[in-house]
């Protein structure tokens, strides 16, 4: 049985902020975006993991 896919995180909002350097809609770097395709699942998934940490991040309203 093969594992699913790592599908793109991609929502369709493909802006680049300025400060950050990050998709305002994936949080991925503009190096990230275009390898997406050619990356191995593994690689996929450690972009996954630095997406969430990096929304966080940006997201962190000191709870």
């Amino acid at each position: 049985m093969q594992p699913e896919p790592i599908l793109s995180p991609c929502i369709g909002v493909c802006a680049m902020n300025e400060t950050t350097g990050l998709c305002e809609g994936c949080y991925r770097s503009m190096e990230e975006i275009r390898d997406w395709w050619e990356m191995a699942p593994e690689q996929r998934s450690a972009v996954m993991e630095k997406l969430e940490q990096r929304q966080n991040e940006l997201f962190d309203f000191g709870d």
